[in-house]
């Protein structure tokens, strides 16, 4: 994609009201770019801008990402509004700690609808726009917890893991049309992201997982003190973005890079580990 210099931008963003999102959206309109910005409540988004900011390129969407419709009717009238659509930012989410066997099926459902479902919402609507127009950049906020699992955290890394085999396939699959695709992968950033009104729990615990118990306390004491820069860290998204540079993955923070550093060397030692026994269920050669 050839990122636009002679007219403003117009860009997609989904889970705006708070933490990088908001940031993103902060950032985009003081590059006097169009933002199309979805949140469940459009009024905290604006509340969270503040009277002074300046919103006339600002579109507010209050959108449930969950409902195919929804998400057609606000790429529509993004559209309708800017004149067209450049870049889609799928940031929507939420963090969930707990062990496996104390997350409930409406647990699981609920963060795949979001982090997966609500993607694809998106994405459908979108893609037809951007391959009509055979250019455009199309941005998955992932996480390191989508390249490595720890305990306490499988239900998030399951959306996350999920979100980054779409993206991988999305890819290829969109680059013949001159669409972009990257995936962003932060670590702990200094967002609301580990508060208890951002953080959800099991609605039941069990007494068997006293580790996960202190990690709850630990992550939830951790608030404010996370590494990222959620002010770098969108304006890095924004410069690959502009600049059309880069890999397909995003490694943001100095922790992120050490998770998936480490998780690339575990790959590679169970992989020297199996050379030998992987070929034993093959066919055998013809002669």
């Amino acid at each position: 994609m050839a990122f636009p210099t002679d007219r403003p931008a117009t860009w997609f963003v989904t889970g705006t009201s708070r933490g990088l999102g908001l940031e993103l959206v902060r950032q985009l309109l003081e590059r006097g770019d169009g933002v199309a910005a979805t949140t469940r409540s459009s009024e905290r988004l604006l509340a969270a801008l503040g009277d002074d900011f300046d919103t006339t390129r600002l579109l507010p969407l209050t959108v449930d990402l969950r409902d195919e419709e929804q998400v057609k009717q606000a790429v529509r009238r993004t559209t309708d509004h800017f004149g067209g659509l450049d870049v889609v930012v799928n940031n929507a989410g939420y963090g969930f700690l707990g062990a496996v066997e104390e997350t409930s099926g409406q647990d699981v459902r609920d963060m795949l609808d979001v982090q997966v479902v609500g993607v694809w919402n998106v994405l459908r609507a979108a893609l037809p726009v951007l391959r009509e127009q055979r250019a455009g950049h199309i941005v998955n906020v992932s996480s390191v917890l989508g390249l490595t699992a720890v305990p306490g955290w499988a239900l998030y890394c399951a959306g996350k893991f999920a979100l980054e085999g779409l993206s991988e396939a999305l890819a290829a699959e969109a680059a013949d049309f001159g669409i972009d695709v990257t995936i962003v992968e932060p670590g702990y950033f200094r967002t609301d992201f580990l508060t208890q009104d951002s953080l959800a729990l099991p609605t039941a615990t069990t007494e068997h997982y006293p580790a996960l118990r202190e990690m709850v306390e630990s992550h939830l004491k951790l608030q404010g003190s996370q590494l990222g820069d959620p002010v770098k860290g969108a304006a890095a998204i924004i410069d690959r973005v502009r600049t059309g540079a880069g890999p397909l993955r995003q490694v943001l923070g100095s922790d992120s890079h050490a998770y998936a550093t480490a998780k690339v060397q575990a790959l590679q030692a169970n992989l020297d580990a199996t050379a030998d026994s992987a070929p034993a269920t093959d066919f055998p050669a013809a002669a």
